[in-house]
């Protein structure tokens, strides 16, 4: 119940004790800064990293065709692996539980023209689902379509930076004109944003993989077969990717042990490494951060444990008055959690004001950006200042609650 008189007490008290008071509640106040200035560090680093996934899926899988390293029932090493369309079907009708799946072509760094400008860019030949697998979001018109798989059309979907290059003054809407790749025209249908890392990445255009291979190839050949898994568990596709790997090596007759007769890329691996390694670097933090804190809390401890030694012929006299012990024990942790909670409350603003100002200050880079402490991080802060605090008066309550009034007024 709320008593104006308690409260009057306890403020009494922090007044003389003014010094003793603030050292404690610095301890205090300085744990919770450092917990949140390294859980916040550790999220500006894990930010950093996840952006380096960007521009394909996490469940991502990439299967690209290579060069056979081990003997395998009599053929030599050195076989050079070529998928084919027959490769890219095996693969889609025997692999259960893919989301998206595309067949691509490395065409390469082509000479794209409009009008008189003139640049370099890397041309990809695909199917519609690789936009899905490649996590492109489209700012105008469209992407491929199974239309223009099945009728080899001649369109384009174009990168942001190449129409930026290509496209420039009066010229600058895109879609519906025609660019020439290596003197072929295509009609752009649509411009995308690509958040790959390297310019091979950003400057891209896609063109229907049918048409590729009728206009520039000539075959049916493909270079890379990629698909996600899906709601997959991590069990399942690794399960998938074995079932392709096997498909392929039953097709082209290579050891499946073969490191480099296909080269996989699985970004799903990448993402439960990654997890992995920050599960443990948030784990190590909170070992650290709660450590500090306990240091805080025994010194507040200690503090009511003085505290309460300086009031014993005070709480004699409460109890001789008829004072319960329950009410003795709530006026020791009230004030050993006012201490610990407001203490820590200064901690955790100047914490998180702290990480907003890197975070505003200090440009994002490769691995370290946007360092924050979130909404959870906040709150779980709150809940063990409010632990913290019981904790820290708990026994020094018990202890008054435990002096006896006859003693108490025998103390000097």
């Amino acid at each position: 119940m709320f008593s104006i008189d308690r409260w009057q007490e306890i403020f009494s008290t922090i007044r003389k004790n003014r010094l003793r008071t603030f050292l404690t509640g610095f301890a205090v106040a300085w744990g919770i800064f450092m917990l949140i200035i390294l859980l916040g560090s550790g999220n500006g680093l894990e930010n950093g990293v996840r952006e380096e996934f960007k521009g394909g899926a996490l469940n991502g899988i990439w299967i690209s065709s290579g060069v056979t390293s081990v003997q395998y029932k009599g053929l030599k090493t050195g076989r050079e692996i070529k998928f084919t369309d027959q490769d890219y079907d095996q693969i889609k009708n025997t692999i259960k539980g893919y989301d998206h799946i595309s067949a691509r072509l490395f065409l390469g760094s082509v000479l794209v023209s409009y009008n008189k400008e003139y640049g370099n860019f890397f041309v990809s030949p695909s199917h519609p689902d690789y936009g899905y697998i490649k996590e492109l979001q489209t700012l105008q018109g469209r992407f491929l379509n199974q239309i223009d798989i099945r009728e080899c059309r001649k369109v384009a979907a174009i990168a942001e930076k190449v129409k930026a290059e290509l496209f420039k003054g009066k010229d600058s809407i895109a879609v519906e004109k025609y660019i020439n790749i290596q003197g072929v025209p295509f009609k752009v249908i649509g411009v995308f944003r690509d958040f790959g890392r390297g310019d091979n990445e950003q400057k891209r255009i896609y063109i229907p993989i049918t048409t590729a291979q009728k206009v520039f190839y000539g075959s049916n050949e493909i270079n890379q077969i990629s698909f996600t898994t899906g709601s997959a568990s991590p069990e399942e596709a690794d399960a998938m990717l074995r079932k392709a790997k096997m498909t392929l090596a039953r097709l082209h007759t290579f050891s499946p042990d073969d490191p480099r007769a296909i080269d996989i890329m699985n970004k799903s691996e990448d993402v439960r490494r990654f997890n992995a390694l920050f599960s443990g670097i948030r784990l190590f933090i909170w070992i650290i951060g709660i450590g500090t804190i306990i240091a805080g809390i025994v010194g507040v401890s200690n503090i009511m444990m003085i505290s309460v030694k300086e009031r014993t012929k005070e709480i004699g006299i409460r109890k001789t008055l008829g004072a319960t012990p329950a009410s003795i024990i709530g006026l020791i942790m009230q004030e050993a959690i006012l201490i610990t909670g407001f203490a820590g409350y200064i901690g955790l603003v100047l914490g998180v004001g702290l990480l907003e100002l890197i975070s505003k200050n200090i440009p994002p880079s490769d691995f370290f950006r946007n360092p924050e402490a979130n909404f959870s991080i906040a709150l779980g802060a709150t809940l063990l200042l409010i632990i913290a605090g019981g904790l820290a008066g708990l026994f020094p309550a018990f202890k008054a609650a435990a002096i006896r009034p006859i003693e108490a007024l025998r103390e000097e």
